[in-house]
């Protein structure tokens, strides 16, 4: 069916229609997303280099940056480059790489926050036991498994994606390529596929933060048996992964498990978990977190000494 295909070139109609918005569009957006880069680079950074943030905790905080780095660098660059463009186009091609790559590090992340909740609970509930359950080894392979996790959904959707026919009309009604707004232009009837696709996306979405959200509920509620001390600061670790899953999973559980549409609504929920979220979670993790503003201050204090002597 890939031969029946005659669209090479897909025509995006971006977030808005009025030029001048669109210039103030691109104002705010750009340094956000630079916020994004720069504030994700200093965070894996700053792991990868403070040797007094070599706990696995730190270790996964470390790649789950590098993640919303690549995340966010698949779709926004594109996206505050069109705000500039009157006619915003990508090629089928380009459209079908972008799908793959935003979801792939999509997965990845969900798998992140997974193992990221996995070391919390065997910190909280199983002290006894952290250094030899999360060793080294378990956490390269737990990483690996993430990456290769987001790799193999992914490729799945796309080899249900591209043997779809796209003969015209080739204008997507959003501001970058997603499943729903290229299965509304495809050349036949996607019901099938649209089925499959909310049951790899949309449940897989709810399932893994219903599984989030309990490992966080059984990490509370064992808690108690800490001390004050204990508490707070497992409270305040806590805090900040479980505001980081209620941003992601909001806005994607919100999309996907509902009728696809094209209303300017869906297209801020987008917004939010393609440019803002990313550039959110490095702050989160940073108020909240003293160990990981210290290392900073320390590693930063340290090359700007270095460079005045």
């Amino acid at each position: 069916m890939a031969s029946a295909n005659n669209v090479t070139e897909l025509i995006i109609t971006g977030l808005f229609q009025d030029l001048e918005v669109q210039r103030a569009c691109f104002v705010l957006f750009l340094p956000v997303y630079l916020a994004t880069v720069v504030g994700n680079g200093i965070i894996v950074l700053t792991v990868n280099i403070s040797k007094s943030l070599c706990s696995p905790m730190y270790f996964f905080l470390g790649y789950l940056s590098l993640v919303e780095i690549c995340y966010s660098s698949t779709v926004v660059p594109k996206f505050i480059t069109d705000l500039l463009a009157k006619v915003k186009t990508i090629s089928l091609k380009g459209c079908l790489a972008q799908i793959f790559f935003f979801h792939f590090f999509g997965v990845t992340e969900i798998l992140l926050l997974a193992v990221m909740a996995y070391d919390r609970y065997v910190a909280i509930c199983k002290p006894l036991y952290y250094t030899a359950i999360m060793s080294r080894p378990v956490c390269h392979r737990l990483v690996v498994g993430s990456w290769m996790g987001g790799f193999f959904r992914s490729i799945i959707q796309i080899f249900i994606t591209i043997p779809l026919p796209f003969c015209g009309p080739n204008v997507i009604d959003h501001y970058f390529c997603d499943l729903h707004p290229l299965f509304k232009i495809a050349c036949t009837d996607t019901f099938v596929v649209g089925v499959i696709m909310l049951v790899n996306s949309g449940l897989f979405s709810v399932f893994s933060f219903l599984f989030l959200v309990s490992s966080y509920v059984v990490i509370l509620f064992s808690l108690r048996n800490c001390s004050a001390e204990g508490r707070r600061k497992a409270l305040s670790t806590c805090a900040s992964h479980i505001t980081v899953v209620i941003l992601f999973f909001g806005p994607a559980i919100f999309l996907y498990l509902r009728p696809a549409s094209t209303y300017i609504e869906d297209k801020l929920v987008a917004v939010f978990y393609t440019v803002i979220t990313p550039m959110l979670n490095p702050i989160i993790y940073t108020l909240r977190n003293a160990e990981v503003k210290n290392a900073i201050r320390k590693l930063w204090g340290r090359k700007v000494n270095s460079r005045m002597g």
